[in-house]
């Protein structure tokens, strides 16, 4: 393999690496004439509108709680700040991701990282000989991503050595980005200021699994470890305390499917809990082969997992509409009737 900071000649890291992915504000634009416009067409156009005023039901019902999960790349891709904005202007109660989404991602740019705008078309092997990872046409230094690994590995070797949940060790990334973030107003910072826990059920699957093997490697017989067992117990407690709920999903995958076990989960400790009242889905997912990246929201109605009076499958590309339906709901201002639900203090 040729040395990153020595590659072949002719390729230079630094014309890779010209153009940074700029994430969209959805205070700067007003997309409700859009999408009312939207509601009289057809297609994927009726169903964004659909899911817009399904996601407005949510914020107006004082009772909701609102789970949002993120899987896929797109906080990559460009919607990084609608997610953190989310979360400030009191739109989710509770996040479910991916460890990609929260740590190579969203703490990956908090340290000042940056990803940059690409090409899917790109010789890979050129890409490879300068150390840059592609995510379709999007690209990361993998350089700047493994100083993310090791991040998190200092991170856990500061912490007491003892099993935490990922919204734990999550919360601990928060509070180190309070005084080390090179970027302010990241997802997990935001998180952190507004006492919104965030849920990784893959935390390893991503650079945080890399920094925690290194922690353990450093630390075989005094060590931080991940309780996934406790964490879901967590989230179905979130579930059990909330009146009502609403699920907020782009993409599928373990995040969605985990979020929508908590009723079952629920119901096998004994509580009495509706369904998730509202549900909304962002995929390009396939449902033909029985997957759709966790189900349909319709067929996990036969699991009692979901109400099927208020969902709505969007079948697009979640960059392509989800700042429509974020600018709408930010411009209508339900949100600034709600009481902040604060789960993170549930946990002490």
């Amino acid at each position: 393999m040729n040395n990153p900071k020595n590659p072949k000649l002719g390729h230079n890291k630094k014309t890779f690496l010209e153009k940074p992915v700029e994430h969209i504000d959805i205070t700067t634009f007003d997309s409700r004439k859009i999408i009312e416009s939207m509601g009289k067409m057809s297609f994927t156009s009726r169903d964004t509108a659909k899911a817009s005023n399904i996601f407005n039901e949510m914020l107006s019902d004082n009772n909701c709680t609102i789970f949002l999960t993120l899987a896929g790349s797109t906080s990559a891709a460009g919607c990084m700040k609608i997610y953190s904005d989310m979360i400030k202007y009191n739109m989710v109660d509770v996040i479910v991701a991916t460890g990609a989404s929260i740590i190579d991602m969203d703490f990956f740019e908090a340290l000042g990282f940056r990803h940059y705008q690409g090409s899917q078309f790109q010789d890979d092997t050129q890409l490879r000989e300068n150390y840059i990872d592609r995510i379709y046409d999007t690209y990361i230094d993998e350089e700047q991503l493994q100083t993310c690994d090791k991040t998190i590995c200092d991170i856990a070797d500061n912490l007491e050595p003892k099993p935490y949940t990922s919204r734990e060790f999550i919360r601990e990334i928060g509070k180190y980005l309070k005084t080390n973030a090179k970027k302010k107003g990241s997802l997990i910072e935001a998180a952190y200021d507004n006492k919104v826990p965030i849920f990784c059920p893959a935390f390893t699957d991503s650079s945080a699994g890399f920094g925690l093997v290194m922690h353990q490697e450093k630390n075989p017989k005094k060590c931080v470890t991940i309780d996934s067992i406790r964490e879901f117990r967590e989230l179905t407690e979130i579930k059990i305390k909330s009146k009502s709920s609403g699920l907020f999903m782009i993409g599928g995958g373990v995040p969605k499917n985990f979020v929508q076990d908590t009723v079952v989960c629920a119901e096998l400790l004994g509580k009495n809990v509706d369904m998730h009242k509202y549900a909304i889905q962002i995929t390009i997912a396939d449902v033909r082969d029985g997957a759709c990246s966790s189900s349909t929201l319709k067929e996990a109605s036969s699991w009692g997992k979901v109400d099927i009076s208020k969902e709505q499958m969007i079948f697009a590309e979640a960059t392509s509409v989800l700042p429509l339906i974020a600018s709408d709901a930010y411009h209508r201002n339900h949100w600034k009737e709600r009481q902040r639900k604060s789960f993170s203090n549930i946990f002490g």
